[in-house]
């Protein structure tokens, strides 16, 4: 499948591109610099030069899947995590709406329902998250989202917890990515909405008890 990853210069977007070409996908890393250009060539990928916050739709056309796992990062101000975390979210969504795409998948936060659980400075972050979410959750796509706990560098265990609202915990974003990746072809993934940890269940087995 041609498999679009919003934020593939990012530490989990990084994952998610080399993964997919392990696992027989071509992906496409849509980047906003030139100069990121070759790391996603290493991993296997096509870059795609596009701005979240403007037209992206030449960037989706063609494709089978969408994944959107960008975000303004941590050390950024909060206009910028309303244009990318929200409104980029949003602006990708209507794109592969527009074009008649239906897998979208969503990298979201753990507590991006109720922003007041995390701490007080993700929770504006959370809330911008869970905006896109419900603006996800109101579409007809074949959508899955996808809500982590603190992620960690670690090597991944393919192991992991599921869970409407789970206790706060970490995971690998190994482990994040596989995840994203094995619900494109889950159909029981889909119209999903869950939170992750670490855990004692495969990730395919984790998926099917959704």
């Amino acid at each position: 499948m041609k498999v679009l990853v919003a934020g593939a210069n990012g530490h989990t977007g990084r994952l998610l591109i080399q993964y997919l070409k392990e696992d027989g996908h071509e992906p496409y890393g849509l980047i906003r610099k030139e100069e990121q250009k070759a790391t996603i060539e290493n991993l296997g990928g096509n870059p795609v030069l596009a701005d979240l916050t403007k037209d992206v739709g030449y960037a989706v056309k063609g494709m089978d899947v969408v994944i959107f796992a960008a975000g303004s990062g941590s050390s950024t101000g909060a206009d910028q995590t309303e244009a990318v975390d929200r409104d980029g979210a949003i602006n990708l969504i209507k794109a592969t709406e527009n074009l008649g795409i239906k897998k979208f998948i969503m990298l979201s936060g753990m507590g991006a329902g109720s922003p007041e659980r995390g701490p007080e400075e993700l929770q504006h972050y959370l809330k911008m998250k869970g905006e896109a979410d419900e603006y996800l959750q109101s579409t007809e796509l074949d959508y899955t989202i996808v809500r982590p706990g603190g992620l960690t560098n670690d090597e991944g265990t393919s192991k992991i917890q599921v869970g409407e609202t789970l206790e706060p915990g970490t995971i690998s974003r190994a482990d994040v990515a596989k995840t994203m990746i094995a619900a494109i072809q889950e159909p029981n993934a889909y119209h999903k909405t869950f939170e992750m940890i670490s855990g004692d269940t495969q990730i395919e087995d984790a998926l099917k008890s959704l």
